[in-house]
């Protein structure tokens, strides 16, 4: 995945800061138990947002690990939507990297190929354990890379690919509302986080040619965005945010409430802001990422 799904700190309590990093951690020793190093090694804050998605409660207890060998540390257990995301976080991040393989040439995609020689083993197991959102994946970023050959001129043709795509995460919730609900909201996460990528892939993609369709769609000079075209672009990506927030009002998350509520309503603006600035790669003090829409304002 890509790392843009992250919560407001700003907004959290430390409490909620603790209640965050658990399931963080949560994820992490669900990903090394199933998948070992080269499982431990995809975790970001996409994966562990879609694991609060999909969690139907579970408690905390303190483990330690290779990174925090001498203190214990409070992580997520007992809840099997920790395993259903590690699962579909093999898978994901499988896929993404045989979409870097094809989309690069023999020395620049050397780091795809080694990236898959060490994941192949844990995306097998997880094909084995999630073969209907596997089979779904690979349909959908096959529908994307055919759109991406023609070089499609449209923003929702390509974002809808990855929307749907995100939003099969939610096949296994069993209560149907909260399934109903969980896809709205990933299906608007999937639709932000294409834009937000393109966007913040726009200047590399431009020296490489590789396709990206905010070209075809916007003004673009010397690699970026115009004004108005980031305005404007800005206005489409806060449209998928709010449209993820009025399913976020329906959907009962439990203790993981008040962290995606810091998602949806302040994170991804932030984020989303940062990229439209070119400020995202930075290593910006906390009040460089202000709480506004994408686009509002400088970073």
């Amino acid at each position: 995945m890509f790392g843009y799904v992250r919560p407001s700190d700003r907004r959290l309590t430390e409490e909620e800061r603790e209640t965050f990093r658990a399931a963080y951690c949560g994820l992490c020793h669900a990903l090394g138990a199933s998948y070992g190093p080269a499982g431990r090694m995809i975790l970001n804050y996409d994966l562990t947002f879609l694991a609060m998605v999909l969690s139907e409660g579970g408690g905390t207890c303190e483990k330690r690990c290779a990174v925090h060998p001498f203190r214990k540390r409070r992580c997520a257990c007992g809840d099997a939507a920790m395993d259903t995301a590690a699962d579909m976080s093999v898978i994901l991040t499988w896929w993404q990297i045989q979409d870097g393989i094809a989309d690069h040439g023999l020395f620049q995609g050397l780091k795809y190929r080694a990236a898959a020689l060490l994941l192949r083993r844990a995306y097998r197991k997880a094909r084995r354990r999630q073969p209907d959102f596997d089979a779904e994946t690979q349909k959908r970023l096959t529908a994307l890379a055919e759109l991406e050959a023609e070089r499609c001129p449209s923003l929702d043709r390509p974002a809808d690919a990855f929307a749907v795509l995100l939003a099969g995460a939610a096949q296994g919730i069993a209560d149907p509302v909260k399934r109903r609900v969980a896809e709205q909201l990933l299906y608007h996460l999937g639709r932000w986080i294409y834009l937000t990528d393109a966007a913040d892939d726009l200047a590399k993609d431009q020296r490489s040619g590789s396709y990206n369709p905010l070209p075809l769609r916007f003004s673009v000079q010397e690699g970026k965005l115009t004004e108005e075209s980031r305005q404007e672009l800005a206005q489409t990506m806060d449209r998928s945010v709010e449209r993820m927030a009025a399913a976020f009002e329906l959907l009962e998350c439990g203790v993981w409430q008040p962290i995606i509520e810091s998602v949806v309503y302040a994170g991804l603006y932030q984020v989303g802001n940062a990229v439209l600035n070119g400020t995202f790669h930075q290593r910006p003090r906390r009040e460089k990422y202000p709480e506004r829409k994408a686009g509002h304002g400088d970073a």
